[in-house]
């Protein structure tokens, strides 16, 4: 039995009372976040977190987890902490998450209630305690695309002149994040974080990493998904209905109607350039290979922008003419 298992199953003896319950995987991770679901002698369920300190600080999950609670929010309770050794005891709000629903079912209503509990964290979240989606924080996330997808995995060269593109391309994206209104954001929101559960729905996870930022960037990770795509029509529609709920929740003004659709799809470029760079690492760091076959779609969201906004230009040509060929023959 690996040692942090024997150390979990020991701290959970202690909680619990006895060893008499069962402890099995309940979910993968791509952090260094391992979670098991526990069996208790009365047949109620808990979840097990583990997240070695070294690599993970679960005080944020502890601190935020409370405060979304108070939000009415349907998130893991804490029912137990070990801040040192990195365990936690949680709440079970199930296994269903929403990419398995939407790949069978109708999505509109999951995502009406996956964008009504948006509104309250953007209209009520917290932001005194948390860091800022900062400048360099941005630019630090888009480098993951040029370091690791286009660097370590592709090993591709890119000219002067691409680069410099690039460099002047990634400071438009850092101007469109910075200069919308700044509200609680998840990060990491959409359709493998997102539980069906009963009532409220859905079940909210992986949240420890929110900060305040952009109001579009939670909306591009639910509705511009790097694990399940729909047509852009549609996603327009559910865009310009949340603006309308953002505008009477007083998260948003009527001025910002003219900028909101350009907001949302730049800061898509951002997201899905951070995104396929982290799922190239995850692969080349962490040996979890599973994740390459979502980056052709990931990039597939900045290629469909290409005849709306010319600015994107050289990165639409870059992705279309070098990075996907690339990708398409790395795979075969």
């Amino acid at each position: 039995m690996p040692q942090r298992e024997r150390l979990l199953r020991g701290w959970l003896t202690g909680i619990v009372g006895s060893s008499d319950y069962k402890l099995e995987p309940a979910s993968g991770d791509a952090s260094f976040r391992r979670y098991f679901r526990i069996t208790l002698p009365d047949g109620t369920t808990r979840i097990a977190m583990d997240a070695p300190p070294e690599n993970e600080d679960c005080r944020p999950f502890v601190a935020i987890a409370g405060h979304l609670l108070e939000l009415g929010l349907n998130v893991p309770q804490v029912y137990a902490s070990d801040l040192e050794q990195g365990f936690l005891l949680l709440g079970d709000l199930g296994s269903e998450l929403y990419l398995e629903r939407l790949a069978t079912d109708g999505s509109e209503r999951l995502y009406s209630d996956a964008l009504a509990a948006l509104m309250v964290m953007q209209a009520c979240g917290q932001r005194d305690d948390l860091p800022l989606y900062s400048r360099e924080l941005l630019l630090q996330e888009m480098d993951l695309f040029r370091d690791w997808l286009l660097g370590s995995h592709l090993e591709l060269d890119l000219s002067d002149n691409e680069q410099q593109a690039l460099d002047e391309l990634f400071e438009l994206l850092i101007g469109n994040a910075l200069e919308q209104p700044q509200v609680f954001v998840h990060r990491d929101y959409h359709s493998r974080n997102l539980l069906v559960t009963a009532a409220p729905n859905p079940g909210i996870l992986d949240f420890q990493d929110a900060v305040v930022g952009p109001v579009t960037y939670d909306l591009v990770s639910l509705l511009k998904d790097c694990y399940i795509s729909w047509p852009r029509e549609r996603i327009r529609q559910w865009v310009l209905g949340y603006y309308e709920l953002a505008l009477q929740s007083g998260v948003l003004r009527s001025e910002h109607e003219d900028s909101f659709l350009r907001w949302f799809d730049l800061m898509g470029v951002q997201r899905h350039l951070k995104a396929s760079g982290i799922f190239a690492r995850l692969n080349i760091r962490d040996a979890k290979p599973g994740y390459l076959q979502d980056i052709p779609r990931t990039l597939g969201y900045i290629v469909d922008l290409g005849p709306e906004y010319p600015e994107l230009q050289p990165l639409v040509e870059l992705i279309s003419a070098r990075v996907l060929p690339a990708l398409e023959s790395a795979s075969g």
